[in-house]
């Protein structure tokens, strides 16, 4: 498997460029600014990007879509009901944004993914947008804005849940193998033990 992680925009968002090794199929996840730095890393993988895949709507992860899509082709991937967010963002960066292409592939629970030999299973994780989803890899977890390492995404926004966020990272993710590697949507990388043993918001 390939893996690179790449900190981009504002608000240090972590997209990850993953791959088949042994096909050199690939999938952008989370790309929330700064198109033109990750397509010189796809280009230095020598990755052939299939999918565009947004783990949430919220501008800060999906503001690249166009510009990767324009230069791979890649089809944009979005749970169905992060769709109105999507279309009509709930907050706007500073310099604002061109709109996003709509997506090709509304995703939903149980959808893999394939590149390659590599498979990317959906795991819907609503919480902090309603159509949140995370994507279970082999010993990997993409989660988003949903699970951070000792914390969780924030849920004061109109389309957040905290009530829900909790219970989607209880019954999805915290049933992992302990040895899971998290790759959240901001800061360093955790493991599904780690968060299951000291993360604070997790304590019932």
């Amino acid at each position: 498997m390939v893996l690179k992680s790449l900190v981009v925009g504002m608000l240090d968002t972590n997209c990850y460029l993953l791959g088949c090794a042994e096909t050199g199929q690939g999938a952008v996840i989370d790309p929330g600014s700064e198109g033109k730095k990750i397509m010189l890393e796809i280009r230095r993988l020598k990755l052939k990007v299939k999918y565009i895949i947004n783990t949430h709507a919220h501008l800060d992860h999906i503001s690249a879509n166009s510009a990767l899509k324009g230069s791979t082709g890649a089809l944009i991937c979005l749970h169905e009901k992060d769709l109105p967010l999507y279309r009509n963002p709930s907050f706007r960066l500073p310099t604002g944004t061109a709109r996003q292409p709509e997506p090709d592939w509304l995703v939903k629970e149980g959808d893999l993914i394939e590149l390659g030999t590599l498979r990317l299973e959906v795991l819907e994780t609503p919480g902090h947008t309603e159509g949140g989803i995370s994507l279970l890899g082999p010993g990997v977890v993409f989660t988003g804005d949903t699970l951070f390492a000792g914390s969780i995404g924030r849920t004061d926004f109109p389309e957040g849940s905290f009530e829900q966020q909790i219970e989607s990272i209880h019954s999805r993710l915290m049933v992992l193998p302990g040895e899971t590697r998290v790759y959240p949507g901001h800061g360093p990388s955790s493991t599904i033990g780690r968060e299951r043993e000291t993360n604070p918001f997790l304590r019932r």
